[in-house]
């Protein structure tokens, strides 16, 4: 998949998340946040107390496994670092955070794609 393809899939997702979420009572904060050029946070939100840092992962097959799986230590471990400057930023550093995952599966067919399932994990991971 090159990646203007990549990007459509991303995006369509991340869509799909953020009204996902807002149906479930998450109230969104900001999307694709980003300091310099190092990785971004899909999703900030709140839920009830917490400050949810949110990743969306969109895929069309389940082939290489769940979307999930593809959350690694490593990018686990960017994602923590984005939100401690996040919170940092907006001198939030005393709410409860969280760590999420939305999985988004979607049949791509010929002109446009189409949900297949979505699976919100809450406290997917941990600092």
């Amino acid at each position: 998949m090159d990646k203007s393809n990549k990007r459509i899939l991303g995006n369509y997702g991340e869509e799909i998340a953020q009204a996902y979420l807002l149906k479930n009572n998450y109230v969104i904060i900001t999307k694709n946040y980003r300091v310099g050029r190092s990785s971004e946070i899909d999703i900030i939100a709140r839920d009830d107390e917490y400050i949810c840092f949110i990743e969306v992962k969109t895929r069309s097959s389940t082939f290489f496994g769940l979307p999930s799986e593809s959350v690694n230590k490593k990018k686990q471990q960017k994602i923590i670092y984005m939100a401690e400057i996040y919170l940092l930023n907006t001198n939030l550093t005393e709410q409860n955070i969280r760590f999420d995952i939305v999985e988004v599966l979607v049949n791509k067919n010929v002109e446009k794609l189409e949900l297949v399932n979505i699976n919100l994990i809450k406290d997917a991971f941990s600092t």
